[in-house]
């Protein structure tokens, strides 16, 4: 069975596939066999007539995998909302067992998979019953949660991390995205780590070359080979456990 984190955010936009995509490289960059998969995208590009997920794009490219999109991204659908309801827009089935069948596939193939949440911690996946902590937790896998630097992070991560714990999800650190080296944020980061006794693995900077819809990935590689202690990250990863694919 893989190893692997599961990454949730403490909203949309927060930054996941950024992380994602520096995580899976990093691990490759060592010689760990390692891979991404996002159950659902929503938010869908199309390219060169069909519909791709953007996110698992981002990963191969910056991670340098030769895996397709298909494979790393279980649905993809074109509506920017909650998973659940462009799956209803669109009139698409969602089948908690197929995303579950994909990721076990994933792990006969790859040592290490860091999957990626979809929005945040309470956000419909297949559909009101089956939320990104479920998927979370039917994983087996240990939490990462990803936050901002700026202002009203420590709300916003402590929220996450203590409904996380209270889901029963085993949250083992924290990355702090987008440091602009403010002292506010400084202090945000020092109180993220003290509030929640949870360690910052890893702080962020800002990357404005950075462009997931266009591919653009600029320094991302240099600043995670920098700033997160590949170490630290396959320690975390040891916490896996079965995948639960029963419905």
């Amino acid at each position: 069975m893989a190893k692997g984190v599961f990454i949730i955010g403490t909203d949309t936009d927060v930054g996941k596939s950024v992380i994602t995509a520096g995580l899976v490289y990093l691990l490759r960059r060592h010689g760990y066999n390692g891979v991404s998969y996002k159950a659902v995208q929503s938010g869908g590009i199309e390219e060169n007539g069909r519909l791709i997920s953007a996110d698992a794009r981002f990963v191969n490219n910056v991670a340098g995998l030769d895996e397709s999109l298909e494979t790393i991204n279980g649905y993809c659908l074109k509506t920017p909302v909650s998973p659940h309801l462009a799956a209803q827009l669109e009139g698409v089935k969602l089948e908690k067992s197929i995303i579950l069948k994909k990721y076990q596939w994933l792990c006969g193939k790859y040592d290490y998979v860091i999957a990626e949440g979809s929005g945040g911690l309470v956000v419909p996946l297949v559909d009101e019953g089956y939320m990104v902590y479920d998927f979370a937790k039917d994983l087996g896998l240990p939490v990462v949660v990803v936050s901002r630097t700026g202002v009203g992070t420590i709300n916003h991560t402590m929220l996450t991390v203590k409904y996380a714990q209270a889901a029963g999800l085993r949250v083992k650190g924290i990355i702090m995205n987008g440091y602009k080296s403010s002292a506010a944020e400084e202090d945000n980061v020092k109180m993220v780590q003290k509030l929640t006794d949870l360690p910052v693995i890893g702080v962020i900077d800002r990357l404005e070359d950075v462009d997931v819809e266009k591919g653009m990935f600029g320094k991302l590689k240099e600043e995670f080979e920098r700033k997160i202690d590949i170490q630290v990250l396959l320690e975390m990863m040891e916490d896996a456990k079965d995948v639960n694919i029963n419905e």
